[in-house]
């Protein structure tokens, strides 16, 4: 479960260093100051730093304990927890008495900092691009109306910070798929397989012959080709909503069919 929240917040926090680039390009320094910042610094101090909590985690806290009980499996606070204790300002409570509440020294003091860091980024957001461009020249086919660009970046902010949340819990849906698989594995050996092997007779070499046919096109029909497809549409899903959304618009250009009697008009035209 927590590996699948990790590769979300790397592959989100690729997308929307992939904006970076694109604004670069299209030469839209407003955009990487009132929206690339503000995004990429969202994103790394609420995810990045519960995956940062994760990594920490695996690392400072072993069955046993480092000579110290305070560091065994036990008084492993749950990420979970934490990350909710910290949006919500509140304290965290120990699991048992030995044991510390935080992770490491000056954990709450910084999670109360981040917090506060991802909230300013909202109306940073929000209200940066508007505010620069209300007075600035527009360019044609640009919104001319200030209502109109506060109304379409309230759009996009409403759908970063709230996207973000979502989009990072359905990563969790290779987690699921890998819990998927594992059991529809373990149904195949107990229900199919087990049978075969558990035979004493002369016999059961007949019937795990038989068996075992079927185990081979059970586990080839659903694990590799039905979980494989199942497989292939979650990742794409992710790549499609998680991953573009970071930095796609899909605005593209008008398209113009090739029509002779249009050239032969625009030729007549000029002339």
């Amino acid at each position: 479960m927590k590996l699948s929240i990790i590769i979300g917040v790397i592959h989100m926090m690729f997308g929307v260093i992939l904006s970076l680039w694109n604004n670069k390009y299209f030469a839209k320094s407003v955009n990487i100051y009132c929206e690339f910042i503000p995004q990429i610094t969202f994103l790394s101090c609420m995810f990045g730093y519960m995956s940062l909590l994760m990594f920490h985690k695996w690392t400072a806290y072993v069955a046993g304990g480092f000579d110290d009980i305070k560091t065994t499996e036990r008084c492993a606070p749950s990420i979970l927890i934490t990350f909710i204790n910290m949006v919500l300002f509140k304290t965290n409570e120990p699991d048992s008495p030995e044991c510390d509440p935080y992770m490491y020294a000056g954990q709450e003091g910084i999670q109360k900092f981040l917090v506060i860091v991802s909230v300013v980024c909202v109306p940073w957001m929000l209200l940066a691009k508007p505010l620069i461009t209300k007075n600035r020249p527009k360019a044609p086919g640009e919104e001319t109306e200030f209502q109109e660009i506060m109304i379409l970046q309230g759009i996009h902010t409403i759908e970063y910070v709230l996207g973000t949340v979502s989009h990072t819990a359905s990563y969790l849906r290779l987690w699921a798929l890998s819990l998927a698989h594992a059991q529809l594995s373990e149904v195949l050996w107990q229900m199919i397989m087990r049978i075969g092997l558990s035979s004493e007779h002369w016999s059961g070499g007949i019937l795990l012959w038989a068996i075992f046919a079927a185990w081979a096109v059970l586990t080839v029909g659903i694990l590799c080709l039905m979980e494989g497809l199942s497989a292939f549409l979650h990742t794409l899903r992710l790549h499609w909503v998680e991953f573009q959304s970071k930095f796609y618009s899909g605005n593209g250009y008008l398209f113009i069919p090739f029509s002779f009697e249009n050239i032969l008009k625009l030729a007549e035209d000029m002339e």
